[in-house]
């Protein structure tokens, strides 16, 4: 693969950046060192070894879902700014005329 300052200036538009100069060139060698790191992962013989799924044979030991309220209503609404009956009050942020 060709690193060129055309694909350089693609993958930067891509990814909203902006190289300039020296910049763009110490980019252009640490993506060729990139790719001839990967390209030395080829020279590894992985014929009869099967696709990694998971890193561990161990299952996740997860605790049971329950619901509980941990606080009340009141609670929640006893610090609030600004609060109408059963619920906080936020200023608008969407306007209906634009």
């Amino acid at each position: 693969m060709e690193i060129n300052d055309e694909l350089i200036d693609h993958i930067a538009h891509l990814a909203r950046l902006e190289f300039e100069g020296n910049e763009k060139e110490s980019i252009k060698t640490d993506l060729r060192n990139i790719i001839d790191f990967m390209s030395k992962l080829n020279e590894v013989p992985t014929n009869n070894v099967e696709p990694l799924i998971f890193m561990t044979d161990e299952l996740s030991d997860l605790r049971e879902d329950v619901a509980i309220q941990s606080i009340s209503q009141e609670e929640a609404l006893k610090n609030a700014p600004k609060k109408d009956s059963d619920y906080f009050r936020i200023p608008k942020v969407l306007d209906k005329n634009q």
